[in-house]
């Protein structure tokens, strides 16, 4: 004997009337192939979360399963890249006509990328935290795409310090009368000549750009090669001696505070077709118990805000 089963959300009567914003599921791990401009496409395991709105004020609730078996078709049969996303949130308005007209979805992940060292040509993986937000109002696609870009930064004001503490360990060392370079060369390769070195710290941007709803594809790669580019002091993967010694000269050549970082890549994106942008630099001190932290914005009207 077949038994209909209960349908709550359809059937039952809300316990208090309103509409509501958001409504869905977080924490949903599920892998994808995630389509990107220039790199193949790149399997990767995604914790999501769906929403849809729920305009009918009087509606128990949503039909959660949908928006999950919406996310498994993704997951199973497709690539993600714009297209499929946008037909993924048409997808999860039109499963639930009448209750909703909005809809949201977000990915998180980690993007395995193959990078060469500075000098070597050694390759090794690197890691790239990804955050993909899409919504869809009134059939209008929005795109916002975040990605975290660690780096390292040397203290200007360290640096200046000690490059006077080496002055002053010259002038004791040397006098006048005793200017010979050979000495004075192996007097530099000891801890006695570079007797103090600048404080440097790893470092992350936080960068969030708004895509044209019109883009065709996902560049992440070229907005991290943009990224790295202009900071010019990236986290390495495989190095060997040559490149330990040249991100050494690297850092001695761009000492950044944390608002020096920031204007250089606000100048970066000022100069990019994003619709919009966020950033945020955090410079994790070596020196102090604290961070400093440096944020921007594009400056659009309605745009983000700081």
């Amino acid at each position: 004997m077949h038994t209909t089963l209960p349908d709550i959300a359809n059937t039952a009567a809300a316990i208090e009337t309103g509409k509501l914003d958001w409504v869905g599921m977080g924490e949903i791990e599920l892998p994808i192939i995630f389509e990107s401009h220039n790199i193949p496409p790149v399997n990767v395991t995604t914790k999501a979360r769906a929403f849809v709105n729920l305009h009918k004020a009087d509606a128990k609730g949503i039909h959660m399963s949908r928006l999950f078996l919406a996310l498994d078709t993704l997951s199973t049969e497709q690539q993600l890249n714009p297209q499929t996303l946008a037909k993924l949130l048409d997808r999860f308005i039109s499963s639930h006509e009448g209750l909703s007209d909005q809809a949201q979805v977000e990915f998180k992940f980690d993007l395995p990328l193959r990078r060469k060292s500075l000098l070597s040509n050694k390759v090794g993986w690197k890691s790239y935290p990804i955050h993909l937000i899409a919504k869809i109002n009134q059939g209008v696609l929005s795109v916002e795409l975040m990605v975290d870009v660690t780096y390292s930064s040397t203290c200007p004001c360290s640096a200046a310090l000690a490059r006077q503490l080496i002055q002053n360990a010259f002038t004791e060392q040397f006098s006048e009368s005793q200017i010979d370079k050979a000495a004075i060369v192996e007097w530099l390769g000891t801890t006695q000549g570079i007797v103090a070195t600048p404080h440097s710290q790893r470092s992350v941007a936080n960068v969030k750009v708004k895509l044209s709803n019109k883009a065709e594809y996902f560049d992440v790669v070229g907005l991290i090669d943009a990224l790295e580019s202009e900071l010019k002091t990236p986290v390495q993967a495989a190095v060997k001696r040559e490149d330990e010694q040249e991100f050494a000269r690297l850092n001695g050549q761009n000492l950044m505070f944390c608002e020096d970082s920031a204007r250089k890549i606000k100048a970066l994106l000022n100069k990019q077709q994003y619709d919009d942008y966020w950033l945020q630099i955090n410079h994790y001190e070596s020196l102090h118990a604290h961070d400093a932290i440096a944020i921007a914005v594009k400056g659009v009207a309605n745009g983000y805000t700081a």
